[in-house]
């Protein structure tokens, strides 16, 4: 396995910041996590996901191509750093019982409370 963190450089409050990926030998997606400039993440497998986030409907490019583009930042990180933080992904989204809202990494409330 493989994997892969994107810095995604732009301002849109509704789009993540962060893209998270486990990748298999070709290069398609196991596991993905989503984190916004707000705190919140989405995550996906093949059985569950949070958020509207899904798996890639194609393998990933190569490195050097997301590289590329001046809007991303791509790096390979460590099995343990993909694990620390699909964990506290998921752990967070099931404390509050949600599945397919956002959840707050640092307060665990969902994008959808009211405060």
């Amino acid at each position: 396995m493989k994997y892969m963190k994107v810095k995604w450089l732009h301002s849109l409050p509704d789009r993540p910041v962060l893209l998270y990926s486990e990748l298999d030998p070709d290069m398609w997606e196991v596991r993905k996590v989503e984190a916004y400039a707000d705190g919140t993440t989405d995550f996906a497998d093949c059985d569950e996901s949070s958020g509207s986030i899904e798996l890639g409907y194609e393998p990933w490019p190569l490195l050097e191509v997301i590289a590329a583009d001046p809007e991303f930042e791509p790096e390979v990180i460590s099995r343990e750093e993909f694990e620390a933080v699909w964990q506290h992904a998921k752990g967070t989204a099931r404390a509050k019982g949600v599945r397919n809202d956002r959840t707050n990494l640092s307060t665990g409330s969902t994008a959808d409370d009211d405060g």
